[in-house]
């Protein structure tokens, strides 16, 4: 059993690694907490709730702590997720409601309560994780392993040429957070999984057609290029169906910036190396995030040669497998979806 500390900017990418992970009959969900960054934070957490009760994930808490990053203005992107942050899907309003705890002091709590037993999985800025840190320094040595998604090192940005979405979204937060982890045992070191490789984890409509018919659709998922845009899933299964209609409207933006008919689905990959099922190796650096400079904010840094003379803070993603993770994605989405129907 993994039992999870998750923090999400709720997101099509993110509902997909959410979907996945309820998926997994060996996952605990403890709380989730709600960063804004795709969408703003109160967005995030709605569409967190709806997710995890489509997914049959009820009754789990759902936090917001930050409205907005440490030092900077917030940016969201609806131009690449929706208005609401999940594409074409419109998912049905949640029954459970949004915590009045602090997204903070929860993680701090659990990870109090529960020592050298929570996973923290992060595919958002880093701006809620900042902010835990700096209440308890000691949480890296508290939690017993942490997941990030984020960062550009040897790889395009998505965001300006040099930086990615999470990391430009709260540059500053990034920087603490890896300052944090200066000093600590190799093991406790976050694992990163960058643009590097999640944008390898490209994900097609041959996928959801696959994901379709693991899930005993009667009808075929076909999302194609060639459709009119705007387009709505009509499957008779309700998981498939919403999944669908988020991924249509990010395989037409990829499209529109000249990347092809796909999504990349990168928190589905860094979901998967938290829980553990995703094949990857990793190599040890030392990070940092330029803050400063208007032409370089947010851009990360390895130094995988010890040139500054630090210590590895982090164990950056350098090699994955994306034909076994879309079979693992299929299997397992597939069959929570044909459970649920």
């Amino acid at each position: 059993m993994t039992a999870f500390l998750l923090d999400v900017d709720t997101g099509i990418d993110d509902a997909l690694a959410l979907a996945y992970l309820a998926a997994l009959p060996d996952t605990e969900f403890v709380s989730v907490t709600a960063t804004p960054g795709n969408v703003d934070a109160d967005q995030v957490a709605q569409n967190t709730l709806a997710l995890l009760e489509l997914c049959g994930r009820r009754g789990v808490e759902v936090a917001i702590g930050a409205r907005a990053p440490l030092s900077v203005p917030l940016v969201t992107t609806p131009e690449t997720h929706g208005p609401q942050g999940i594409g074409y899907a419109v998912l049905p309003e949640p029954d459970g409601q949004v915590s009045a705890r602090n997204a903070v002091d929860l993680w701090i709590d659990h990870a109090r309560a529960r020592p050298g037993e929570l996973t923290a999985l992060i595919t958002a800025p880093l701006t809620n994780f900042a902010l835990a840190l700096r209440k308890e320094p000691e949480l890296p040595e508290l939690l017993a392993g942490v997941v990030i998604m984020g960062g550009s090192f040897y790889h395009q940005g998505n965001t300006t040429p040099t930086a990615e979405w999470n990391t430009h979204v709260d540059p500053h937060a990034a920087k603490e957070v890896y300052a944090a982890y200066r000093g600590r045992a190799a093991a406790k070191l976050p694992v990163v999984c960058s643009l590097d490789t999640t944008e390898r984890m490209e994900l097609r409509p041959e996928h959801v057609r696959l994901l379709a018919e693991a899930a005993g659709a009667s009808v075929p998922e076909l999302v194609l290029p060639d459709q009119p845009e705007g387009r709505r899933s009509t499957s008779d299964n309700r998981v498939i169906r919403h999944l669908s209609d988020a991924l249509r409207f990010y395989f037409e933006f990829h499209r529109l910036y000249d990347q092809g008919y796909l999504a990349h689905v990168h928190d589905f990959f860094a979901a998967g190396v938290a829980a553990g099922t995703l094949e990857y190796s990793a190599r040890p650096a030392t990070i940092d995030i330029e803050t400063d400079s208007p032409l370089l904010t947010g851009t990360t840094v390895a130094d995988y040669r010890g040139l500054w003379g630090s210590a590895p803070n982090a164990r950056i993603v350098s090699a994955n497998n994306p034909e076994q993770a879309f079979r693992e994605l299929t299997a397992a989405v597939g069959s929570l979806a044909a459970r649920l129907g």
